[in-house]
């Protein structure tokens, strides 16, 4: 009998019962605790930014970029409409109009060469979105951006453990923001972080997090009391889920080895295949082994594989529906220039289970399967 495979198993380490437990001897519930204050100062040293803050989610820490750029009606702001909504629901919040740009098929990420003729006199933002734990050139749209007065905000959300030409991604544009929701390589359940890379952007930043509250430097002793003095709102995770998540990412390295050896296996058995293409230039990228997808002549084989694997008992998925297609992002966005890959590339695109705990006998299972189904569809 046939082992069902799921699409993800979340990563437990074995010490998050007992650092949830420390946390609530401590008497810390809410956010900004010791366990918080661990996190982050890891994050800091993990990812090379000046000041990481945990947030409840990156939505949350996305939504902190858009009022930390000052977005406002009126404001134009760039990405690929291959993107997780909350990237263009943070900006459109604030009154903003989101232009979608092509995407690269190699990566799935913004084409950055199609990103300087989007821009116009009402640009604020540029919004870089790093598919799977694969690099933006994140340094090119920063020589576009600040030039102009542009901001460069990095979508991380799926890149704990990946760099670019030795830096974490997330620490290279003006702002970035990490996910540590249960779907991720590193998670707590549901949690964020922004890495704040300017440093006179740091004191808003933690403003805009209490509240919009001076709380922070009420808490170092700077002042007597405490004040609302900007916009901002909830945006501290909470200390019993910063407790989980310290568990979690001191093992980084390790995490993102043996993924990356379950990548490096799929990419070796599957590249044999003809007809299921690989993105072999993403092997030369510093990335985390987030996710491991191939693609398919069309949208009917994508579907009909993913059948396939059912049967089989293997939960496998397609990923995102392109944003401008959607009757929000029709109506909050408009798409610049031609739609050459983006909707084309995502309906041939198919992620394969991928995850820790993920064994040499279900690895097999998943390629025995593929090949089977690569015979059937093909022969």
């Amino acid at each position: 009998m046939q082992e069902l495979i799921p699409f993800n198993n979340p990563y437990l380490t074995g010490q998050e019962i007992s650092n949830v437990a420390s946390a609530i001897a401590r008497q810390e519930f809410a956010g900004d605790g010791y366990y918080t204050r661990c996190c982050e100062h890891l994050l800091q040293e993990l990812t090379g930014s000046p000041r990481v803050l945990l947030t409840p989610s990156c939505t949350s820490a996305l939504e902190m970029c858009a009022m930390l750029c000052n977005v406002e009606a009126g404001d134009e702001v760039i990405m690929s409409s291959f993107n997780f909504v909350s990237a263009a629901n943070a900006f459109v919040l604030r009154g903003a109009k989101i232009v979608f740009v092509d995407i690269r098929p190699d990566t799935m990420n913004i084409n950055e060469d199609l990103v300087e003729a989007a821009i116009t006199d009402k640009t604020k933002v540029i919004v870089a979105m790093h598919y799977g734990g694969v690099a933006c050139d994140v340094q090119k749209l920063m020589a576009i951006a600040e030039p102009r007065g542009i901001f460069v905000v990095e979508d991380a959300a799926h890149c704990i453990g990946a760099y670019d030409k030795g830096q974490h991604l997330g620490s290279i544009g003006h702002l970035g923001t990490i996910s540590f929701h249960a779907t991720k390589n590193i998670h707590c359940g549901e949690g964020g972080a922004l890495l704040i890379n300017q440093i006179d952007w740091i004191e808003r930043a933690e403003i805009i997090r209490e509240k919009g509250t001076n709380r922070s430097t009420f808490k170092k002793g700077i002042v007597e009391k405490y004040q609302w003095v900007d916009i901002g709102s909830s945006f501290l995770l909470n200390e019993l889920s910063a407790a989980f998540l310290w568990g979690q990412l001191a093992k980084v390295e390790e995490v993102t080895g043996k993924r990356m050896a379950i990548w490096e296996y799929y990419f070796h058995e599957l590249s044999l295949l003809e007809n299921f293409q690989l993105s072999a230039d993403i092997n030369n990228f510093q990335h985390n082994a987030h996710i491991f997808f191939l693609k398919l002549d069309n949208v009917l084989v994508r579907n009909t594989l993913i059948e396939q694997l059912e049967r089989d008992g293997i939960k496998a998925y397609f990923h995102y529906v392109p944003l401008h297609s959607s009757a929000a992002g029709r109506r909050f966005a408009r798409f610049f220039g031609t739609d050459t890959f983006t909707t084309s590339e995502s309906q041939r695109l198919l992620r394969l289970p991928l995850f820790y705990s993920l064994t040499p006998n279900q690895l097999n299972q998943i390629i025995n399967s593929l090949i089977e189904s690569h015979v059937a569809i093909y022969s």
